[in-house]
């Protein structure tokens, strides 16, 4: 029986991108799909599979200034208005939020109209939206949540719903690079990153043994403004390299990459896992929560990438761990192997089936029975 789902999220990809997944999984089993956000997120939501988009008010609560979260405070509150009155209108099956704050309004006027809700947390730490949420909703599905916690009885790990491009990219296997072989060297750190990895790679680069860097082949992300730089720095070194601030293919890239080097996003750490691909993670050092350095041990617990810290990570020893991985074939091999064993390829699957049993009223207990 067809019922009607209505997805919240916030503006980011990290918030999006399982949103999206998880909409075109409820379609495909003949479900309808609406899409609640707020002004900032509505101009991300051409793109997103609903049958419509529904614009509710929301602010974040980021400031110390009193004045500044009494406004916050009074627009969350008209939000939750305008939600309540949305949520009467349609009846939805389920009310699902993805974390950000345009969670906020919808996810808790469900919880005060009684409506099944469910919220998604990308992070092995929680995010402060979803940290409010969580007391009240009916279930809390996690990327890298573990399902022991304050919340355990309502907790399933579902994993995060990767893109299809993803999926495609993990039917790709692993083919380690031969001493005398080119060896593919993938660079992200999305809008946080890019400016220190710009900086920080060619400088490694350039003092790598001229045998390893005559191996090398580059794709790197790099700001838009600094991309002519880095460019003309792997020029100089006689480096074939692809530098752009965004690849619409980067799923296929990651496939081809004999080593990543990146920061630990939720969403980055997912698709790594699913595809297989070994990396040394580099969390943001400037994240609120801390959460990049959560979701990255949670891969290298399982022997799926290494971790540095960016302070560690100075120029003799990125020059070290490129120089080992280049020189270890067999090591990045079982890393991968690692990383792919962590991976959930079928987690939108997963969500959906979680998000169709709320719907139902079945007890989260239950549900962990059927799925064991």
């Amino acid at each position: 029986m067809s019922k009607l789902f209505l997805l919240s999220a916030g503006g980011t990809g990290g918030h999006l991108f399982p949103a999206e997944a998880l909409a075109h999984e409820l379609r495909r089993r003949g479900h309808r799909v609406d899409l609640v956000t707020d002004t900032r997120a509505e101009r991300f939501a051409g793109q997103f599979p609903a049958d419509a988009v529904h614009v509710v008010r929301s602010a974040t609560i980021g400031s110390r200034n009193p004045v500044a979260v009494a406004k916050s405070v009074i627009t969350l509150v008209k939000g939750v208005g305008e939600a309540k009155r949305l949520i009467n209108r349609l009846k939805p099956a389920a009310v699902i939020g993805f974390g950000g704050y345009p969670t906020l309004p919808p996810v808790y006027a469900a919880t005060r109209l009684g409506a099944p809700t469910l919220i998604h947390e990308q992070n092995a730490v929680m995010g402060r939206a979803n940290r409010l949420l969580a007391p009240r909703v009916d279930a809390i599905a996690g990327g890298f949540l573990p399902e022991e916690g304050p919340h355990s009885a309502r907790t399933v790990t579902t994993g995060n719903p990767v893109r299809p491009a993803v999926i495609d990219a993990s039917q790709v296997p692993y083919r380690p690079s031969a001493l005398d072989e080119p060896f593919n060297l993938v660079i992200f750190g999305g809008s946080q990153g890019a400016s220190f990895f710009g900086e920080a790679l060619p400088a490694a680069i350039e003092k790598l043994a001229p045998d390893l860097r005559a191996r090398l082949t580059i794709t790197q992300q790099a700001r838009a403004e600094d991309a002519d730089k880095v460019v003309a720095a792997y020029r100089a070194l006689g480096i074939t390299a692809e530098v752009s601030p965004f690849f619409s293919d980067m799923a296929a890239r990651i496939a081809a990459a004999h080593l990543v080097i990146s920061r630990s996003g939720a969403s980055t750490v997912s698709e790594l896992a699913v595809i297989g691909r070994p990396a040394i993670l580099v969390p943001y050092p400037h994240a609120l929560d801390h959460d990049q350095a959560a979701n990255a041990a949670a891969l290298m617990a399982k022997g799926g990438a290494e971790v540095i810290q960016q302070s560690a990570l100075d120029q003799p020893r990125l020059t070290g761990l490129i120089a080992n991985a280049m020189s270890e074939p067999a090591r990045l091999a079982a890393t991968a192997a690692s990383a792919k064993a962590t991976g959930r390829p079928n987690a939108a699957a997963l969500l959906a089936d979680l998000a169709e049993a709320i719907a139902g009223r079945m007890s989260i207990g239950k549900f962990k029975e059927n799925r064991a």
